[in-house]
């Protein structure tokens, strides 16, 4: 029924003209979590243990090759610089009080060991299981992160480092080089350079894209440590410049720590020495674990 010209609808709804389309209400941009920052905190917990438990079984075949080829290298720098040089040099004066050259040497070349040892171990090994062999993609689809994967990788590094530098150590008592009671500590911390070494070579470890980019830290970061930390002779023949930025390297401080140990002496810059171990270690994984989640998009 139309009214003045306009249909009337039934009941008491409006006329069509009198309808009022509701407004569509503005949305809030939709807005995805941020992903979480590479440098957050590392999440630790006890699940490393199993990696490092597999790292042992897998060596475990190959642990007469593997010792055989830790130690000969440093024996034969000691037996051909200690024997043969030392004959020659005599006597070097630490801290003023002489000291035969081989017992000056072996006390840095050990630390030199436990460098190389867990550098080693860090790089090839590590690189083959986390690139080539995909190890640890495999690991990761188990409740462990990746996290505690590098956690367990730094702690095997460092236990080959130790049982290297044991192994040395052995021989050393047997050739008589030292006898002093401190070697019970100097073994602690060889352990700890051992750990600061493997976290150093985990960052170039999470850099690399094959093997050979592994040279670069061999010739920049382990040579010249090798040539100023005074394993072969005392930092005190550096020009002052050079030896100025001596006294901040790892292995110098390293050495600083141990050869006083061999020398039946006390370090007299403990506390310097060993907070810079520490500071660096701490530095050196936290890089390494940032760049490593960066890797793998975590």
């Amino acid at each position: 029924m139309a009214v003045g010209g306009r249909q009337k609808l039934p009941g008491n709804l409006p006329t069509p003209h009198n309808v009022q389309m509701p407004t569509a209400r503005p949305q809030a941009p939709h807005t995805a979590n941020p992903p979480p920052s590479v440098w957050r905190a590392p999440d630790l917990s006890r699940n490393w243990w199993p990696v490092f438990l597999r790292n042992l079984l897998v060596w475990r075949k190959l642990a007469i090759p593997s010792l055989v080829g830790n130690i000969a290298e440093p024996l034969m720098w000691l037996v051909a610089f200690g024997y043969g040089m030392g004959a020659l040099v005599g006597k070097l004066t630490v801290n003023g009080e002489p000291v035969p050259y081989i017992l000056f040497l072996a006390s840095g070349s050990i630390c030199m060991s436990a460098m190389n040892a867990a550098s080693f171990e860090a790089l090839y090994s590590a690189f083959s299981r986390m690139h080539v062999q995909k190890t640890w993609e495999g690991i990761m689809n188990t409740p462990i992160s990746l996290d505690s994967v590098l956690l367990a990788e730094l702690l095997w590094a460092a236990f080959k480092a130790l049982f290297t530098v044991t192994a040395i150590l052995l021989v050393m008592l047997a050739l008589s080089i030292s006898h002093s009671p401190k070697l019970l500590v100097a073994w602690p911390v060889l352990l700890c350079v051992g750990v600061m070494f493997s976290a150093i070579a985990l960052i170039f470890n999470a850099l690399a894209k094959g093997y050979d980019f592994f040279t670069y830290y061999f010739t920049l970061v382990l040579t010249p440590q090798m040539f100023l930390s005074g394993v072969f002779f005392p930092r005190e023949q550096l020009p002052p410049l050079v030896r100025a930025i001596s006294d901040w390297l790892p292995l110098t401080n390293a050495v600083e720590l141990v050869r006083p140990l061999f020398m039946d002496a006390w370090p007299q810059h403990a506390l310097q020495s060993g907070g810079t171990l520490l500071v660096t270690t701490v530095l050196a994984f936290w890089v390494a674990l940032a760049l490593t989640r960066r890797r793998f998009r975590m």
